[in-house]
C-alpha cells in the first residue's frame, strides 16, 4: 500500500463511522427491571425514548422501590445500547485491514 491507498481508506473508513453513528440512532433496545414493572426504551446511541411505569409502582409507600427500579432499567437499556452498538461498529469494521487491538 502507498500513502494515497492508505489515504483513501482513511477517508472511506471516515464515511462508514458517520454512517455508523447515524444508524446508532435507529436501532432500539429496552432496558427492564422489577420482572417488568419498570420499562425504557432507548437508542443504540443512548438517547431515552420512553419511560413505561406500571401502574401499581405509584403509591408513595413504593417510592423508594420505584425510584431504584427506574434507575435499575435505565442502567439495563444503557447496557443493552452499548452492546447493540458495539455489535454494529463490529459489523462495520469486520472486513478492514486494522492492527491488532486497534478500537475506535
Amino acid at each position: 500500500m502507498n500513502l494515497d491507498d492508505i489515504m483513501q481508506m482513511a477517508s472511506n473508513v471516515q464515511e462508514q463511522m458517520a454512517k455508523a453513528q447515524n444508524d446508532l440512532d435507529r436501532i432500539e433496545v429496552e432496558g427492564s427491571s422489577g420482572g417488568g414493572m419498570v420499562k425504557v426504551r432507548a437508542t443504540a446511541k443512548g438517547r431515552i425514548l420512553k419511560l413505561d411505569i406500571a401502574p401499581e409502582l405509584l403509591t408513595p409507600a413504593d417510592k423508594d422501590m420505584a425510584e431504584d427500579l427506574i434507575v435499575a432499567a435505565f442502567n439495563d437499556a444503557r447496557a443493552k445500547a452499548d452492546a447493540a452498538a458495539h455489535a454494529e461498529m463490529q459489523k462495520m469494521t469486520a472486513g478492514l485491514p486494522l492492527p491488532p487491538g486497534f478500537k475506535f
